[in-house]
């Protein structure tokens, strides 16, 4: 007779978030840890407050995010998560509250076609959104709310005119990343918003995370 014994995957005690470790890996994408999307929220919620006679940023269930810059989905994730507690008066079900958040006030769009599969998995709990696995129900397409189509450089003397990339850096060809923001990449953002969300769409917060280098 033989006994496999197989240790147990344990962190003392801990179930360590998976966006967590992600962005404590080392490579050229900056991905924003929970634990300050999260204190990026609070202050969010807590300017809404004061500007709104102290209603609650997450009971409102009209406000559109967009997340013009997603990666990980973090930011997309954690206003779900908010906003699912906070409407749970107002849409008692769960999973119509759940499929309203996603479908109607949670937006992205994705810098290349990984990160875009990666904040998809975060927000739907799927890659593609229309799947049988994915938390929303009613997108037509795999994108859902989260857009990624592949986004060119305009090179002008070296440098991409929209954002100052180098030429020499990231102009490599097709089979590999632009690394390329849709949202900037443009000479009307109102007019790349209506071609990816629609002619109406219009945001009430557009969450933006950038770094300091030195």
């Amino acid at each position: 007779m033989s006994i496999t014994l197989q240790a147990p995957f344990a962190l003392h005690g801990r179930n360590p978030d998976v966006l967590t470790c992600i962005a404590n890996l080392s490579n050229d994408e900056v991905f924003t840890p929970p634990e300050l999307a999260g204190r990026m929220l609070d202050l969010l919620a807590n300017a809404w407050a004061a500007d709104h006679g102290g209603a609650s940023l997450w009971a409102d269930k009209t406000v559109r995010f967009l997340d013009p810059f997603t990666k990980s989905g973090v930011f997309l994730r954690e206003i779900t998560s908010r906003l699912t507690a906070g409407l749970a008066q107002e849409i008692p079900d769960l999973p119509t509250r759940v499929n309203h958040i996603l479908t109607q006030q949670v937006f992205g769009i994705a810098i290349t076609r990984l990160t875009s599969l990666l904040a998809r998995r975060s927000v739907y709990c799927s890659k593609y959104a229309n799947s049988a696995h994915s938390i929303a129900h009613g997108f037509a397409n795999k994108m859902g709310n989260i857009w990624f189509e592949r986004t060119e450089h305009t090179w002008v003397q070296g440098k991409c005119r929209f954002c100052g990339a180098s030429q020499k850096a990231l102009d490599r060809g097709e089979e590999k990343e632009t690394h390329a923001y849709a949202f900037i990449h443009t000479d009307n953002i109102k007019t790349r918003i209506a071609e990816l969300f629609g002619a109406d769409m219009q945001f009430d917060m557009i969450i933006v995370a950038t770094r300091r280098t030195s």
